[in-house]
């Protein structure tokens, strides 16, 4: 929750044009460490101040990891990694700045936090195995063997990660862009949004043949019909409003929204990609 929110609040931060309201780093200005003396120098610091609560829910991932008996190398892997990317993030935040709201920085910035919310999706999933025994559930053989589901499911995921980097690329041409003053990317905004919608029907199309696919077995509905549900009510709401803003002339209340779904949308993918790669687990974790 604490990843997802940072998102939220930079998202803000861009799209309330306050991404110069703290010049300097890591002091918002060359004579404050911290400044409110404005609106977008107060945007702009709760944003950097909330990755303090960031840091602190990841280092108690960690502390908890490395408590744990037995010891799962798998979580204090996650955990780990999850103190790395927020300290990576720092260091891109601060490249945002110095190098005035530079678009590349900008869309690494955003790419590294759906890294962090998938990594820590994993971790939550990881934690809920095999939580009394010594060491991490063998995996058994997969549930799923359906050579076309497991194909559909990756191109489902594919197409998803696609349509989130294309995303940005979009951002990053569109007016939105932190100040009046930051750089822009030399896309034309038509062409670019017509390769990112074009990325997202194929992640719809993919989960609707996907849906016809399980429908008809039985076996592998029960295992995918909720995540692949979920997902697709998520896609569709995340379209509706992704054509909106288009047509609209992208105002900021439906691109905040759209950036919230849109991690949403990602971490629903990923939610399938771990169902389907579930396995039967042996009967002794199961007593």
């Amino acid at each position: 929750m604490a990843l997802y929110t940072i998102i939220i609040t930079g998202s803000l931060v861009r799209l309330t044009g306050s991404g110069l309201g703290c010049v300097d780093w890591p002091q918002c200005s060359d004579t404050k460490l911290i400044d409110v003396s404005s609106t977008h120098a107060a945007i702009e610091q709760l944003n950097r101040l909330f990755t303090g609560v960031v840091a602190a829910a990841v280092i108690v991932c960690v502390l908890f990891a490395f408590k744990l008996q037995p010891k799962r190398r798998d979580l204090i892997g996650m955990s780990i990694m999850l103190v790395i990317g927020v300290l990576a993030q720092v260091i891109i935040g601060a490249v945002v700045v110095l190098t005035g709201l530079n678009p590349f920085s900008n869309i690494a910035h955003f790419l590294v936090s759906v890294f962090l919310m998938s990594v820590a999706y994993m971790l939550v999933q990881h934690a809920k195995i095999s939580r009394t025994t010594a060491e991490v559930v063998p995996r058994g053989e997969p549930l799923i063997k359906d050579v076309v589901v497991i194909r559909l499911v990756k191109l489902l995921v594919l197409a998803t990660g696609l349509a989130i980097i294309t995303g940005t690329i979009v951002t990053g041409s569109g007016p939105h862009a932190g100040d009046l003053e930051a750089p822009r990317l030399n896309i034309a905004l038509s062409t670019i949004v017509k390769v990112h919608s074009s990325t997202v029907w194929v992640a719809m199309i993919s989960a609707l043949v996907l849906a016809l696919t399980i429908r008809r077995k039985r076996d592998l509905a029960v295992i995918l019909q909720k995540s692949l549900g979920r997902y697709l009510f998520v896609l569709v709401f995340q379209g509706v409003i992704g054509y909106a803003q288009y047509f609209l002339g992208v105002p900021v209340k439906l691109v905040a929204v759209h950036v919230a779904v849109s991690v949403l949308v990602w971490l629903c993918a990923l939610d399938i990609y771990w169902n389907s790669r579930l396995s039967a687990l042996p009967q002794s974790v199961l007593d």
